[in-house]
């Protein structure tokens, strides 16, 4: 077969299409680029025919028009399955542990966003929350970037942010916004507690309506020549800062500044 590679559904590079396989996504076929070796290309292979997935070896030429990083594997994937918000909200009406919810207002990098998903899912957050307009989804850079962690968050996509955030308030989590001019720090926040951390975007940061909804706004201290960190960089920093604090033995914290406390 010659066909070219089908538009819109395709993940590239040897993690995110190993986790896809391992996540039971459905793959139309493996294409792998010929002379590709090394024991994670057989790995590859042999989910892939495991599975009942088509395997066919195609010259690099025809993949590097997919991506420049495909790592010599492009696979044809169902299109990514966004989990419906009710869906998430029903998760977290009874969870197992204080809920950890990633949210995003405008980020539009696939790498930042790519980034923010691998950490999330390092930390275990309970799910993530993207605006469907004027910000990145779930494409195959977005696949890339995040290692496969794609498939180990459910995901949600909303057509208004706000009314999301209400509805997670709703079920008592506390909205902390991630600004430059942030009134606290992270440390001072007790993150051990149901939360959504919303990270805005790279250049214009949390939108107005969104930063009205949030309980709290952090930043981080840059005592060096820096003015700002990318939103990738910053939102994994307070992740591993909620981790912290939840994995702490006597799980002391500075607490919830009174002035922001609704």
């Amino acid at each position: 077969m010659d066909r070219a590679p089908a538009v819109g559904a395709l993940l590239y590079g040897r993690h995110p299409v190993l986790e896809a396989l391992r996540a039971g996504r459905r793959l139309q076929r493996l294409l792998v680029a010929q002379g590709a070796h090394g024991q994670p290309v057989r790995e590859l292979i042999a989910e892939a025919e495991a599975r009942g997935v088509a395997v066919e070896f195609v010259p690099r030429e025809r993949l590097d028009v997919v991506g420049p990083h495909h790592q010599g594997v492009v696979a044809e994937a169902e299109p990514f399955a966004y989990t419906p918000l009710d869906e998430l909200l029903r998760r977290l009406r009874a969870p197992a542990r204080s809920p950890l919810v990633l949210a995003t207002d405008g980020v539009q990098d696939p790498q930042n966003l790519g980034s923010l998903l691998r950490t999330a899912a390092a930390v275990a957050a309970d799910g993530v929350v993207l605006p469907e307009r004027r910000a990145a989804g779930i494409t195959p850079a977005v696949a890339k970037a995040s290692a496969g962690a794609i498939e180990r968050l459910p995901i949600v996509q909303v057509a208004n942010l706000v009314r999301a955030l209400e509805a997670l308030k709703a079920l008592r989590l506390w909205v902390v916004g991630l600004a430059g001019d942030g009134r606290s720090l992270p440390w001072e926040i007790d993150l051990t507690a149901p939360t959504v951390l919303i990270v805005g975007s790279e250049g214009a940061g949390l939108g107005r309506l969104v930063r009205e909804h949030c309980d709290f706004t952090v930043r981080l201290p840059m005592p060096g020549r820096v003015e700002s960190l990318n939103a990738a960089v910053a939102g994994s920093i307070v992740l591993y800062e909620a981790l912290r604090q939840r994995l702490s033995p006597t799980r002391s914290k500075g607490g919830r500044p009174p002035s922001e406390v609704r």
